[in-house]
């Protein structure tokens, strides 16, 4: 006997099977009982969320033998021929391949002769939206008068491209997708049926990979069953899927944690040699930083079966709440950059040694006093010198240290930070900086942050400044000092700038 997929083997047959639709179930239910019954449905929804499927149902709830029941038989010839696509009153249109006036005209003629077989004629017109504006037109009266024995089911994708003047003569209903705790659940029973040994990890990861579609859940899942040999196991379905081993992401957030960059850097090249995507890499990165920071803010709301839980706990008690969100903007924005930088592995490290330079200087410790900090005046002081006065640490540091200030105007301050640091301008970091102001000026103060050309006036572009002078110098005490001189003269040899350091300073 030829195998059946899962997708097709275990599809809903009536509203009780029917997973993750609760709120249409329940409207289709009520109007089925109290016989209150329209002439168009819509539904709308992501791929795989039951569009199709809860149209057929609803067509053998309007043609069971047993009568107009919110409960099929699912033994009548009606409901058996709908679910094998036989029935001789119910239409299935594809309307990304029959999209023209004509195929529509046709089937609207055909629409005015009694069923022939149920109590209805039902058209299911899947992808509506890619009708042509003339097809909409020739459809729109006898979707407003239709026939007493015509019923119309439309589902789409995109109802936004599916003019109003339709969308008002139908009962809409918005599919929702599927949660992953409903996706695993549902495949733990049907492998329980199927008799198939499972990992409960394997199929969280099949959950997210399936992105809330309960047929690309079961596509997957076949091919899981295929991979495996029979059975499914977390790592190969990971395997299968290119997902991102979880212990990589913890080993590099821990190398950011100690400010270990070759660390971090070696994890980086171990990916690279697994041919792992680094895309991939940096999206799962930021769902782990997520992790950290509900770890941080909400514990309770992290799933109790998280793998590797204990280590994550950890490292969200090693990395400041501030560093967390910072690393995060920058996972993200490295994202964006990745298709810009020379090659991808290079845009992942370059990324990675990102969260370590802009790490927060304080990160992890008490910020000290202001009193032990140089004193600022608190009326014409400079930007760069009150930066330093500030009880501020984190992302919001940075960005003070960064910007610039355009203007003061009493209790107004106008910052721009340069195009390369536009991550620092989000809002949660302003209303921090601002309330630092706030409390080192003794009174409410207002911040604007804007992101455009700078004049390399910051605290941060300052201190570069003078580290880069304090390095000439020392490189130029260095080509004069004599024994240097006669080593390189002797040895053949040359003075490289970059290795140069004063005492005491990296």
């Amino acid at each position: 006997m030829s195998y059946q997929v899962l997708a097709r083997k275990w599809r809903p047959r009536d509203f009780g099977s029917l997973v993750g639709q609760e709120h249409v179930v329940r409207a289709l239910r009520h109007a089925l009982e109290q016989k209150r019954l329209h002439h168009a449905y819509l539904f709308t929804g992501t791929r795989g969320v039951g569009k199709t499927t809860l149209a057929r149902i609803l067509a053998k709830c309007l043609n069971c033998e047993t009568g107009i029941t919110a409960q099929p038989c699912n033994r009548c010839s009606a409901c058996t021929q709908i679910d094998a696509g036989r029935f001789p009153d119910y239409v299935e249109l594809d309307a990304a391949s029959n999209r023209g006036v004509d195929e529509m005209t046709q089937l609207l003629e055909r629409s005015v002769y009694a069923p022939t077989a149920g109590r209805f004629k039902v058209y299911v017109i899947d992808e509506v939206h890619q009708l042509s504006g003339h097809a909409f037109n020739a459809m729109l009266k006898t979707l407003e008068e239709p026939p007493e024995h015509l019923k119309f089911i439309l589902a789409t994708t995109d109802p936004q491209k599916i003019p109003v003047t339709v969308l008002s003569r139908c009962l809409q209903f918005n599919l929702k997708q599927m949660p992953r705790e409903a996706i695993r659940t549902h495949l733990e029973g049907l492998l329980g049926e199927e008799k198939v040994s499972f990992e409960g990890e394997a199929l969280s990861l099949i959950g997210r990979a399936a992105a809330g579609s309960m047929r690309d859940a079961l596509s997957l899942l076949d091919q899981a069953i295929a991979h495996g040999g029979g059975k499914i196991s977390a790592a190969g379905v990971g395997e299968m899927l290119g997902a991102i081993d979880q212990g990589f992401l913890l080993r590099l957030l821990e190398s950011v944690a100690a400010g270990d960059a070759a660390a971090a850097v070696a994890v980086a090249a171990d990916m690279q040699s697994r041919s792992l995507s680094f895309d991939a890499a940096l999206a799962d990165l930021a769902s782990l930083l997520l992790k950290l920071a509900l770890a941080q803010s909400a514990p309770d709301a992290l799933d109790a079966d998280l793998p590797d839980r204990a280590r994550v706990l950890e490292l969200a008690r090693s990395l400041d709440p501030e560093t967390v969100q910072l690393c995060y903007q920058i996972a993200l924005q490295g994202r964006e950059d990745l298709p810009l930088a020379p090659d991808e592995h290079g845009g992942f490290v370059m990324t990675i040694l990102r969260m370590l330079a802009f790490r927060p200087e304080t990160a992890g410790r008490e910020p000290a006093p202001v009193a032990k900090k140089p004193a600022a005046a608190k009326g014409d002081a400079s930007w760069p010198q009150l930066v330093q006065s500030l009880p501020v640490t984190g992302a919001a540091r940075e960005l003070a240290r960064n910007a610039e200030l355009k203007r003061r105007e009493g209790s107004l301050f106008e910052l721009v930070v340069p195009k390369s640091k536009a991550f620092l301008a989000d809002r949660a970091h302003q209303e921090k900086l601002k309330a630092a102001l706030a409390e080192h000026l003794g009174g409410p103060v207002t911040v604007k942050v804007s992101v455009g050309e700078v004049s390399g006036a910051s605290a941060a572009a300052i201190e570069a400044g003078e580290r880069d002078a304090s390095r000439a110098a020392a490189a130029q005490a260095v080509q004069k000092d004599g024994f240097v001189n006669d080593l390189v003269n002797m040895l053949d040899g040359k003075v490289v700038d970059s290795s140069i350091r004063q005492e005491g300073k990296p």
